[in-house]
């Protein structure tokens, strides 16, 4: 019989909270016991601004969790975002000496120690670093260089780092409930693990999650992560601007964008009626309108994550595997054609294989962060049996939470 663990994902987003309790077995399954969501309020481009009222929110989604699970939550994994949070590539090298000839578990060390060398803002702290790669004597290498021959270790980490004082209060909040936080994920990299099978991430993919008050992506190429980062823009920006073009309360703005948005030109004369009520005369919305507003928001987003991939030294080019979509956004209508239109890339809106436990409601790519981190948290601890995963940065987060001399 397959031994389980149970974990929780917690995803705080701009429109929704949501928790995440799942079963992780060590044959690779994984059980979800239950779901809690509760709308976000206090919450802006996914970081706590109104800590009082975010964390009523969040108590809100750990209640419900708990109940449709019957597991009572001490310690979650978070999900993060936010525009603060940036990414880089760097290399570590390690040459043997004369009197050793294959390579040891302490010069892989080595090599990762010298790779996270990197010179980040003052006011930052990292948050991943991931292996891409790597080489011995300028060969490169797929697997664990360990009890290898060689004279020449390189390998390359792709280095995840955000602003210390954000990600710090988001964990002292969730501190003030009572909540352990076992790892800080950031959320591109955790929905990657629902979204992106083996086969996307060896032809090469790119995963974007468009949520209410952010875009968070990662490319992989070749089995690897090679860019991930966040823009400040999301859906939350349509309804927006769909307020100011149209003058309608952005509650309509929001659900109109919902029901009859698309972001593909419709055609004129096509009339929208949105009924009144005690607090809104109603109005008649041409649907050409209400598209073009839809598509020059998601455009200019889309373009915006074009231009940050090509900075970063993605070859876009080479993403065989597409463009995969997810998050609350995702879901609009004609989405994925304008991503191929800016992209020049196959899209399609992401899916997941449901899990054992999970309803129909939830096999939605929109549950992708909360989820992807059930599985990030189970390779975790197979990877890193008894050790935390940041045990590494224990200097670096020195002092970060008072009275603790690790983050979490």
């Amino acid at each position: 019989m397959a031994k389980s663990s149970i974990f929780v994902g917690l995803e705080i987003g701009t429109s929704k909270i949501c928790v995440v309790v799942g079963d992780a077995r060590s044959d690779g399954s994984v059980k979800i016991l239950g779901v809690g969501q509760a709308p976000s309020r206090g919450v802006r481009k996914g970081e706590i601004v109104d800590f009082e009222t975010a964390q009523t929110c969040l108590q809100d989604a750990l209640v419900r969790a708990e109940d449709r699970s019957d597991v009572m939550i001490r310690s979650v994994w978070l999900a993060i975002t936010g525009p603060h949070i940036v990414s880089c590539n760097n290399r570590g090298l390690v040459r043997m000496p004369d009197e050793q000839n294959e390579f040891t578990e302490d010069d892989l060390e080595e090599v990762k120690e010298q790779a996270s060398n990197v010179a980040i803002p003052p006011d930052n702290i990292f948050l991943h670093r991931i292996l891409r790669h790597y080489w011995v004597d300028g060969q490169e290498r797929g697997t664990n260089p360990v009890g290898v021959l060689g004279r020449k270790l390189e390998a390359e980490y792709h280095i995840v780092h955000g602003i210390k004082s954000r990600v710090q209060n988001t964990v002292r909040g969730l501190r003030e409930l009572s909540l352990t936080v076992e790892d800080v994920v950031f959320s591109p990299i955790a929905a990657a693990q629902m979204i992106l099978n083996r086969e996307a991430r060896e032809q090469g993919a790119l995963l974007m999650d468009i949520g209410g008050g952010t875009t968070d992506y990662a490319v992989y190429e070749d089995g690897a992560i090679k860019a991930s980062g966040s823009v400040g823009v999301g859906g939350d920006h349509i309804s927006s601007d769909l307020s100011i073009v149209l003058k309608i309360p952005l509650s309509r703005a929001e659900k109109l964008k919902v029901e009859h948005g698309s972001a593909l030109p419709a055609e004129p004369g096509d009339i929208i009626l949105l009924p009144s009520d005690t607090a809104f005369d109603g109005r008649s919305i041409e649907r050409e309108v209400l598209n073009e507003v839809i598509r020059s928001r998601l455009g200019e987003t889309f373009d915006l994550v074009r231009k940050r991939l090509l900075a970063q030294g993605a070859r876009l080019d080479r993403l065989v595997g597409g463009i995969h979509l997810c998050g609350g956004t995702s879901q609009l209508r004609g989405i994925d054609q304008l991503a191929e239109e800016v992209f020049g890339l196959p899209v399609q809106r992401s899916s997941f294989t449901p899990m054992t436990g999970l309803t129909s409601n939830f096999e939605n790519p929109q549950y992708a962060t909360p989820i992807g981190l059930i599985r990030y948290a189970q390779r975790m601890q197979s990877e890193r049996p008894g050790k935390g995963p940041f045990s590494w940065l224990t200097e670096k987060f020195s002092g970060l939470l008072s009275g603790s001399a690790r983050m979490w």
